[in-house]
């Protein structure tokens, strides 16, 4: 293996670990918390919000050191850091040392967004299928989070849950540093581009541009909203809406693994849609989907709710992609980093105010009316899409310089 496919090798397993570990709690939560520490899931869920207000501030700095000082060594503190947080977290033995530990974690997780998705991107002439190659990692380790949550709290109670993927993350981040003094840092970030590198073209008109990453943002918004609501949730909706076929933590964890791992492959078609098609049109049909999705699942129980959970699931995977294309084709290398920190930080940001919305909607009116709003969130990011402007088309196959 070349060493450049090492690099983006890396660069994926720290995609999934990224999401592994913010999810670690969403289980743990629903599926043991709530006995050992006598407390409901909608209590339960707040003190997980710290970690997500510092998934989202923490981009910032992350981006800025990065493009200042080093993305590689970013991506070193990255691993080592939130393994080390994540062995704190299982070590709590209250509600607020576990939320002090998992803020640790948040801040850590902070700087994978904007240093490693400026690392896939650099160099390439096509972003799609890079992004969404990468992308499917990170949605594995969605759902491994549920599934591997699952098995450790039934075979060594829930402590471990945050023990193992934290002793793993800094293994691999010893092994990261091996490989960088090794000569690997300067072909880490191009990760197996393809030769001739980025194609310079003609910058954006101004009033263009804006308009673009105007509804970049909104788009983003709205989005972690819903990504944060489906992925943080399911456990909890399997576990209810399931509950004659999910009888245990390992049960619940496997159903959702199944449903994650389907919808991870909506990234790799829609990588490739927006390389080879319209970013516009591609992005209209999965936010409609997501809509509609939505709105049948709002009352389903039993197999009929699974498979449109698989649905929902697959349209939610396959935005996730086309918002970071655009970034990589409109943001100039030298400050490509801190464009998909300011990205995340709204994602993010949006994500933690997600974290108490969904444990107050919950306990007073169940599932039923949150997927009601995320119905509504994902039209509005259709119209949004609509209004891209025609100039934008361009896009298609534009990568910055």
């Amino acid at each position: 293996m070349q060493r450049s496919q090492v690099g983006f090798l890396f660069l994926n397993v720290g995609h999934f670990l990224d999401h592994l570990f913010v999810l670690i709690f969403a289980a743990v939560a629903a599926l043991r918390l709530t006995q050992e520490w006598g407390m409901s899931y909608a209590a339960l869920v707040p003190y997980a919000t710290p970690s997500f207000v510092a998934f989202g501030l923490c981009a910032i700095p992350a981006g800025w050191l990065a493009d200042r000082w080093s993305r590689e060594g970013m991506m070193a503190v990255f691993f080592i850091g939130i393994g080390l947080s994540a062995i704190l977290a299982g070590l709590a033995d209250t509600p607020l040392q576990l939320a002090a530990a998992l803020t640790l974690v948040g801040v850590f997780a902070a700087i994978y967004h904007p240093v490693g998705l400026a690392m896939v991107v650099e160099g390439r002439r096509k972003t799609g299928i890079a992004l969404a190659v990468n992308g499917v990692f990170g949605n594995m380790g969605v759902a491994t989070a549920a599934l591997l949550t699952g098995f450790l709290i039934d075979a060594s109670g829930w402590r471990s849950a945050f023990f193992v993927p934290g002793a793993a993350s800094v293994v691999i981040g010893g092994l990261y540093l091996v490989f960088l003094r090794g000569g690997g840092a300067a072909q880490a970030a191009d990760a197996a581009a393809p030769a001739g590198g980025e194609v310079a073209s003609a910058p954006l008109p101004r009033d263009v541009l804006l308009r673009v990453f105007a509804i970049i943002l909104f788009t983003t918004a709205l989005g972690g909203l819903i990504f944060q609501s489906t992925t943080f949730s399911l456990p909890k909706i399997i576990d209810e809406r399931l509950a004659e076929l999910a009888g245990s933590a390992t049960m619940v964890g496997w159903y959702a693994f199944v449903v994650f791992s389907v919808a991870a492959l909506a990234q790799l078609a829609v990588g490739w849609l927006v390389d080879a098609f319209s970013l516009r049109a591609v992005f209209a049909v999965v936010a409609a989907s997501q809509a509609a999705f939505f709105l049948a699942m709002t009352h389903l129980t039993g197999v009929a709710s699974l498979l449109v959970a698989t649905g929902f699931m697959l349209a939610v995977f396959g935005q996730i992609p086309i918002n970071d294309v655009l970034v990589g084709r409109i943001a100039r290398s030298e400050w490509r980093s801190r464009a998909y920190a300011l990205r995340y930080i709204v994602t993010f940001t949006v994500m933690a105010t997600a974290v108490p919305l969904i444990g107050w909607l919950h306990g007073t009116w169940g599932f039923s009316v949150l997927f009601r709003l995320l119905a509504a969130a994902a039209f509005a990011i259709f119209l949004a899409v609509l209004l891209l402007p025609r100039a934008a088309a361009s896009l298609d196959r534009r990568v910055a310089a």
